[in-house]
């Protein structure tokens, strides 16, 4: 599995790739440009992500817009809604509206900072993407 993880604090981009490491290759991009670029580049290679973890708050671009970059690029490539990458929003805030706002642009799990290992290992099994 290839795992692309877009976080600008070095110390939680580290927890996310300790934790992710054992499941997969990972990547790592600091802002969210770097992470358009990042995911531009493995889709049109054909050797896409199969987990984004997305951090709201990025210098350059924030996460939202990562995220809607995102599902634009899989539809003019026509993946289907579900059949693309699985995102997971990764937050200090706690702000129903951008909760909402994460599930309408389809990402599939939102969690809040600090990230606990067993819930996004959790996460991930119901999005099938470990066992």
């Amino acid at each position: 599995m290839r795992i692309l993880i877009v976080e600008d604090e070095a110390s939680s981009r580290h927890l996310l790739t300790s934790f992710l490491k054992p499941y997969g290759d990972c990547t790592t991009t600091e802002d969210g440009l770097e992470a358009v670029q990042a995911f531009t580049n493995a889709l049109t290679k054909g050797n896409p992500f199969s987990l984004v973890c997305l951090d709201i708050k990025l210098p350059s671009m924030d996460g939202m817009e990562v995220l809607k970059k995102i599902r634009a690029m899989e539809e003019e490539m026509g993946i289907l809604v579900g059949d693309g990458v699985k995102i997971i929003m990764t937050t200090a805030l706690n702000d129903h509206k951008k909760i909402m706002e994460a599930f309408n642009a389809q990402a599939e799990v939102y969690l809040q900072k600090p990230i606990n290992k067993q819930k996004l290992i959790d996460h991930m099994k119901k999005l099938n993407l470990i066992k």
